[in-house]
């Protein structure tokens, strides 16, 4: 499971110009499943994500956590980034998980951060979405769950 996670002041996703999901201060979360990817993995990305301090503390050091600040997150499946550009001009898809598959993990996903007690929104599964972010910093992270 590769997820890009994006600190932000706020973040939204629409559909068809109407926003389906909208969080302030948390983060952005770009989530790509993998063949392969499992309760494990979730698990895994749930742990890393809801610990890692990358909010500013009253000193502006990288000391708190999502959990810490009262943040939301705004979770965004994001097929594309199990994409191969390799080999060729046109990526290849080949490591992404089925759609049937990705769509009961990425809800697992969501389901397991709420679990934790964190406030968490989901985009549109398998929709074209408008994903608009304020990144604050900005700070980007990426987390793959086979390297945690």
């Amino acid at each position: 499971m590769i997820v890009v996670a994006q600190r932000c002041s706020s973040a939204s996703v629409s559909v068809d110009e109407a926003v389906v999901s909208k969080i302030d201060q948390g983060l952005l979360l770009l989530v790509g499943i993998e063949k392969g990817d499992g309760q494990l993995d979730i698990q895994k990305v749930v742990n890393k994500i809801s610990n890692l301090r990358i909010f500013e503390d009253e000193n502006n050091k990288m000391n708190l956590s999502v959990m810490d600040v009262n943040g939301s997150l705004l979770v965004v499946s994001q097929f594309t980034l199990c994409g191969s550009v390799k080999k060729g001009r046109r990526p290849s898809f080949v490591n992404a998980e089925t759609p049937e598959l990705s769509f009961i993990l990425y809800e697992n996903l969501i389901t397991s951060f709420k679990e934790v007690g964190i406030h968490t929104f989901g985009g549109s599964f398998g929709k074209i979405m408008n994903v608009e972010l304020i990144n604050k910093g900005p700070a980007t992270f990426i987390i793959n769950s086979k390297e945690i």
